[in-house]
C-alpha cells in the first residue's frame, strides 16, 4: 500500500539554474545534494518539515540512462494560504504568471520556471 509521495522526479536541462530558480525565486528549501559518479541530483523542499520534496535530475543523462523513460515535465500543483500575496510576489520577482482564475475549488494561477515548464498554486476554498 502507497502511503504518501516521498519525492517527485523533475528532470531538467540546467541543474543549476533549476536550483537557484527553486531557491531564490520560489523559495523553496535546498535539503541536499548527491553525487554518485556522473550521476548528481538536488533535493528540495517548499520548507523544512514538508512530507513530499522534489528532485531536479539532470535530463539528459536519464535519457541516455533509460530512454524508455518519458521525461516531460510533470503537472505540479502547490498549495498557498495566501494566492494574492505570492501571486504578486511572483510577478516582482520577474517570474512568468498566468491570470489568477476561481475555479470551483477555489483559486488558481500558472507558473513557469526558467526552462518554461509550467506549474500551478492553488488556494483552496
Amino acid at each position: 500500500m502507497i502511503s504518501k509521495v516521498g519525492q517527485i522526479m523533475l528532470y531538467v536541462n540546467d541543474q543549476d539554474a533549476s536550483l537557484k530558480f527553486w531557491t531564490e525565486k520560489l523559495g523553496f528549501i535546498f535539503v541536499s545534494e548527491e553525487n554518485h559518479g556522473p550521476m548528481k541530483w538536488f533535493e528540495i523542499a517548499p520548507k523544512d518539515d514538508a512530507q513530499t520534496s522534489i528532485i531536479l535530475h539532470n535530463k539528459e543523462l536519464i535519457a541516455q540512462m533509460q530512454p524508455q523513460l518519458n521525461l516531460n515535465t510533470p503537472s505540479l500543483l502547490f498549495f498557498s494560504d495566501d494566492l494574492e500575496s505570492l501571486y504578486a510576489e511572483f510577478k516582482e520577482k520577474d517570474i512568468t504568471v498566468g491570470d489568477l482564475v476561481t475555479m470551483p475549488t477555489g483559486r488558481v494561477f500558472n507558473f513557469a520556471d526558467d526552462e518554461g515548464n509550467y506549474f500551478a498554486i492553488l488556494e483552496k476554498k
